[in-house]
């Protein structure tokens, strides 16, 4: 049962169409390295496609009815976009749910130090990533300090041209000897992802203070850009992420290589297929974007919190159902797909895959019907009949579609938010864009699968 690949099938009219997302998701890409930044940008999309906040209408006292579209932000890090249809809310909803966070190095809370006239900042890695990858690469730092009176200070260093970069050191080749000695796991370790942010120490500074005079100076500069001090590092949340943006990959531009495709990729073209919806839908449709996926959906915007039941029983509420009964009935009878990257085969490590249950570039969206590791630990098993249904409408929208697992049986696999989901009752399976080097500084992904998954988001709103 070998697919296709989607290439061959293109008219002009649709790589103008591809060409066109493409630029739109390149654009998302580059504005959308952190969580924040992502909502930021969601929401203000889902705005000018007529959206407003759920605050707003429960605000002015104005019952939702079939067509209206709302949003509801939760922590500027999870947003959830739901379009009002004609059926009751109680039948259930057709879901996207993707999540917007992606590996990448964190500052920690005390960050700040210099030895031997080098200033370094400490951080934490968010997520699973080979440690090594992350030296000698340029890097940028996005986030927010919160200052103790509740202003916000947003940072952003290394993107513009102008900006200096960041970076961590590696040991030179000449004196690795050791270090290329160790397991992949071992060359790097975590404590010594630090990065160098200065050398020039501040002059005329205090006698006191000279031994460090190179943080000083740091800290000076801080205080003249930010009008941030030491301490605001207490209460500030600033991510390390790869510099640079965007890029087309191969000499024939079918290919994206970026930074945080997983999942972004899936996020972005979730958002597409929610706001191109113009026309009051038969049921209601929503996308759900997360946080916390990479670190097991964990806290207050991640899928294992309780935002999403809860903006459901405000939209409800907002509609005229106040009943607890009726929530948990929307919630069992919605339909779900979880919109997260697959592994791509990827030729030169060929036997870690199983090549008759793999994932392609160029051969459209992919299918799993279970994750988890091993032997299905922590899965979500899609039944077969929902998996029937999900065919039958990427076959008449003529979407082209592939199934995979991730990765030979006993070599690990990994989790997303389906089970999650599942555990409300609802039917939900995974579905998203394969990627090349997931997890790296940069992934690369292929422009048809982009627009295949778009599609299949689109038929899946309109027709689950």
């Amino acid at each position: 049962m070998e697919r296709k690949n989607a290439w061959l099938s293109y008219t002009e009219a649709d790589e103008k169409k591809i060409e066109t997302l493409v630029k739109g998701y390149r654009d998302f890409l580059d504005h959308g390295k952190t969580e924040r930044e992502c909502v930021a940008r969601v929401m203000e999309e889902a705005r000018a496609a007529g959206y407003r906040s759920l605050e707003e209408a429960v605000a002015a006292k104005e019952p939702l009815k079939p067509g209206d579209k709302v949003y509801v932000a939760g922590m500027k890090k999870i947003i959830a976009l739901f379009h009002i249809g004609e059926e009751d809310l109680e039948n259930g909803m057709n879901i996207l749910c993707a999540h917007i966070d992606s590996p990448r190095l964190d500052v920690k809370q005390n960050p700040l130090y210099e030895d031997t006239d080098l200033a370094y900042l400490d951080t934490h890695y968010y997520g699973g990533i080979k440690k090594y990858q992350w030296v000698a690469i340029p890097l940028v730092i996005h986030g927010v300090v919160i200052k103790k009176d509740g202003t916000t200070v947003e940072v952003c260093i290394g993107e513009d041209e102008t900006d200096p970069i960041l970076y961590i050191t590696d040991l030179l080749v000449h004196l690795a000897g050791n270090q290329m000695s160790k397991k992949a796991s071992e060359v790097v370790e975590g404590e010594k992802l630090d990065i160098l942010i200065g050398s020039r120490p501040l002059k005329n500074v205090e006698e006191e203070e000279k031994k460090e005079a190179v943080k000083e100076n740091v800290l000076h500069i801080l205080k003249e850009k930010y009008d941030i001090a030491e301490e605001d590092f207490l209460s500030a949340e600033l991510e390390i992420v790869p510099a640079g943006k965007a890029r087309e990959c191969g000499l024939d531009r079918s290919m994206i290589a970026a930074y945080g495709q997983d999942d972004r990729s899936c996020a972005y073209t979730s958002l597409l297929a929610m706001l191109e919806a113009d026309e009051t839908p038969r049921r209601t449709g929503c996308c759900l974007l997360v946080d916390k996926e990479e670190i097991g959906s964990v806290g207050a915007t991640g899928m294992r919190s309780r935002f999403f039941e809860n903006c459901v029983a405000e939209l409800m509420a907002a509609a005229g159902c106040t009943s607890g009964l009726a929530l948990r009935r929307a919630l069992r009878n919605s339909r779900m797909l979880s919109s997260d990257v697959s592994a791509g085969y990827d030729p030169a490590y060929g036997d870690c895959f199983e090549k008759k249950n793999a994932s392609y570039l160029g051969r459209g969206i992919c299918l799993n019907k279970f994750t988890g590791s091993r032997g299905k630990s922590g899965s979500n098993d899609a039944n077969a009949e929902y998996i029937a249904d999900i065919r039958r409408i990427f076959d008449d929208n003529h979407v082209f579609f592939q199934t995979a697992e991730l990765g030979r049986v006993d070599l690990g696999g990994g989790g997303t938010i389906a089970y999650i989901a599942a555990l409300y009752g609802m039917e939900v399976i995974d579905s998203g864009i394969p990627v090349l080097s997931m997890h790296a500084p940069m992934e690369v992904t292929s422009k048809a699968d982009l627009y295949e998954a778009e599609k299949a988001y689109v038929a899946f709103l309109r027709n689950a």
